[in-house]
């Protein structure tokens, strides 16, 4: 019974939970980007992906809400946005009911950023852009980026998206870094007093991962900004849930700088964002 009710109600499970929802508005968006199912739903998938991104918008609100109250039309560049999921969730939810504002994803792969532009205009989200680009090659109209996202960002590419931030000046920059191997690769070859944290390939990948994104958070500190680090989503759901969220305010942090200094010179590995 309950069932049948609820086909017979597309969207309905929505209200409620997605602020501002409209069926045919919000609930086409939330399908085209897989967070309802194609008869208007909510399965226990869809929902539990609802939560986390009604949690991610939770920890982004306030500091983007900060950057609003201080600038008239603001700029968030959304890097190696894939389907711009997140571009897509901040602008329905933030910048569209604003008014003020802009969103551009940039994204290497050119049939997305195709298919990205046209749910643009679909869901009448006019300051929404998009760039077919590397992250280091991107070049905003605006000439400036004063929030930064990078979500599930591989490898090194959460580093460019912290150069990119750096570049631009962004108030902001929010960064899910995903897979990361660079550092791995340079402990496998150090040896000395702490080699046994990195012995084991299995270890040496965990502990890489865990030492990168530490030093990214000492470099942005370094760099005037005051960092949280925090869980995204529940352990339960993946492994890859750290978020790194990071706020300038001042220049540079010279005491920062001095701990990465130290913490490169223990562990004898110095990944490439460190050089710049």
């Amino acid at each position: 019974m309950a069932r049948k009710q609820k086909e017979k109600n597309p969207a309905g499970d929505l209200k409620g939970l997605w602020p501002g929802a409209e069926p045919g508005h919000s609930a086409a968006l939330l399908k085209a980007l897989h967070i309802l199912t194609r008869d208007g739903t909510l399965n226990q998938d869809s929902r539990r992906k609802l939560k986390q991104v009604l949690h991610l918008v939770q920890l982004l609100r306030p500091p983007i809400e900060d950057v609003l109250k201080e600038k008239d039309a603001p700029v968030l560049a959304d890097l190696g946005a894939g389907k711009s999921y997140l571009g897509f969730i901040l602008y329905d939810l933030i910048f569209g009911p604003t008014g003020r504002g802009s969103v551009t994803g940039i994204e290497a792969r050119e049939d997305l950023v195709a298919t990205s532009r046209a749910l643009a205009r679909e869901s009448g989200f006019v300051r929404m852009d998009f760039l077919c680009a590397p992250i280091s090659q991107a070049n905003l109209s605006s000439g400036r980026a004063d929030i930064v996202t990078a979500l599930h960002a591989c490898d090194t590419a959460t580093d460019d998206a912290i150069l990119y931030g750096l570049r631009h000046e962004a108030k902001v920059i929010a960064l899910v870094p995903c897979c990361q191997a660079e550092v791995a690769r340079l402990l496998e070859e150090k040896k000395g007093a702490l080699e046994q944290l990195w012995r084991h390939p299995i270890q040496r990948r965990e502990f890489g991962a865990h030492v990168t994104n530490v030093m990214r958070g000492l470099f942005l500190e370094s760099h005037g900004y005051k960092v949280r680090v925090t869980e995204l989503i529940g352990w339960e759901h993946s492994l890859k849930n750290e978020l790194i969220l990071a706020e300038r305010h001042q220049r540079a942090n010279a005491m920062a700088k001095a701990e990465l200094d130290k913490l490169v010179d223990q562990l004898g590995v110095r990944p490439v964002l460190l050089s710049f």
